[in-house]
C-alpha cells in the first residue's frame, strides 16, 4: 500500500508492479440537481476527480445505484445512468458493471480505477513554503444546489454550476507533473477549508488566502444572505473555526461562502511561483472554467489557515 487512509488523501493507491501503481477510489450522493441526466454526469465526473487529483489515468468504472424502483419512473433512472456513462466516455472509459438495490431515495456514483507511474503520482502532501495555491473552479455549489432545492437560484447561477460540476478535471489532472505541483486535492464536501487543512496537517504547512481573490458562481451571496446554505456549509464552517483564522473585515456570510459544501469541485493545487503563470496560461488557454490564484503557502503556524 503506497497511499492508505492516513492523510485523508483522495483516492487509495496501491503498487502494481515495479513504478506502476493502481488507485481505487468510491463517491455516490442524492441528487443536488432537477435533471436526471445531469445527475448522472455531475456523480460520474464528481467520482473520476479523485484520480485526476492525484496525476492519475481512470481506467475503468462500476456503478453504485439507490432508486425507488416502485415509487419513479424507469425512465429516470435510465437518464441517470445515460449521463454517467457518457461522462465515462468522456473521461476515456467503460463502466463494466456495479450494483444496484431499491431505495428511498436515489443515489448514484461510481468506483473508479485507475493507474500512475511512481513519479507522476501526486498526493495532499508536499506543498511547501513559498508555494503558490491555485484553485481551477469557483465556489458555491453547495449554496446553489440548496437555491435549487428551495427553488431560488436563478437560471444563471444554476447552468453555470451544473457546467462546472459536470466539467471533468481531467485537464489539470494531466498536467500536475508538467509543472511540477508539489501537493494537490480535489475540493467536494468539506469546502475548501476542510481540504486545505487536511492539505496544511499532510506537508506541515501554513495556507494563506485573500478571500477577494476566491471567484464565486453568481447569485451564491444573494442566496447565502437569504440564509440559503446547505447544513453541510455550516457545520464546515463550525469545524473550520478550530484551525482558520478569518480577518475581521471577512463577513459571516462570506465565512459560509468560503466554507461552502461543494460538488464535483476544482482542484486545490501548490506548485512554485516560478510555474504559477505558465500553468495558468496553459491551462487557461484550453479550459472553459479559468483557474486562478487564491493564495500562498506558508511556515507552519499556530492556525492551518489565515483569510484576509
Amino acid at each position: 500500500m503506497i497511499v492508505g487512509y492516513d492523510n485523508s488523501d483522495d483516492a487509495a493507491v496501491i503498487r502494481l508492479q515495479g513504478d506502476k501503481f493502481i488507485i481505487q477510489t468510491v463517491d455516490f450522493f442524492t441528487p443536488i440537481v432537477d435533471d436526471p441526466y445531469m445527475f448522472g454526469q455531475i456523480a460520474a465526473a464528481n467520482s473520476i476527480s479523485d484520480i485526476y487529483a492525484m496525476g492519475g489515468k481512470p481506467l475503468f468504472a462500476l456503478n453504485i445505484l439507490g432508486f425507488p424502483v416502485n415509487d419513479f419512473p424507469k425512465e429516470i433512472v435510465s437518464k441517470i445512468l445515460q449521463g454517467g456513462a457518457d461522462k465515462a466516455s468522456e473521461a476515456g472509459i467503460s463502466i463494466v458493471g456495479g450494483h444496484s438495490i431499491d431505495d428511498k431515495e436515489p443515489k448514484y456514483g461510481l468506483v473508479v480505477t485507475g493507474e500512475v507511474l511512481k513519479d507522476d503520482l501526486i498526493q495532499n502532501k508536499g506543498a511547501k513554503p513559498g508555494d503558490v495555491l491555485l484553485l481551477t473552479k469557483p465556489l458555491g455549489t453547495g449554496i446553489i444546489s440548496t437555491g435549487i432545492k428551495k427553488e431560488k437560484a436563478n437560471p444563471d447561477s444554476i447552468k453555470q454550476a451544473e457546467d462546472s460540476m459536470a466539467t471533468l478535471n481531467k485537464l489539470a489532472g494531466s498536467i500536475l507533473s508538467k509543472f511540477s505541483v508539489n501537493a494537490a486535492t480535489d475540493v467536494t464536501g468539506f469546502g475548501l477549508l476542510g481540504h486545505a487543512a487536511e492539505m496544511c496537517k499532510s506537508s506541515n504547512v501554513s495556507f494563506e488566502i485573500n478571500y477577494n481573490d476566491i471567484k464565486f458562481f453568481s447569485g451564491v451571496n444573494e442566496l447565502a444572505k437569504q440564509d440559503i446554505v446547505p447544513g453541510g456549509s455550516k457545520r464546515n464552517l463550525s469545524y473550520a473555526k478550530q484551525f482558520t483564522n478569518f480577518a475581521d473585515s471577512i463577513s459571516q456570510i462570506e465565512r459560509l461562502m468560503v466554507a461552502d459544501a461543494q460538488t464535483s469541485g476544482g482542484l486545490l493545487i501548490s506548485l512554485p511561483e516560478d510555474n504559477v503563470n505558465k500553468f495558468l496560461e496553459y491551462y487557461n488557454s484550453k479550459s472553459t472554467i479559468p483557474a486562478f490564484q487564491i493564495g500562498s503557502v506558508n511556515t507552519r503556524k499556530k492556525s492551518l489557515i489565515a483569510i484576509s
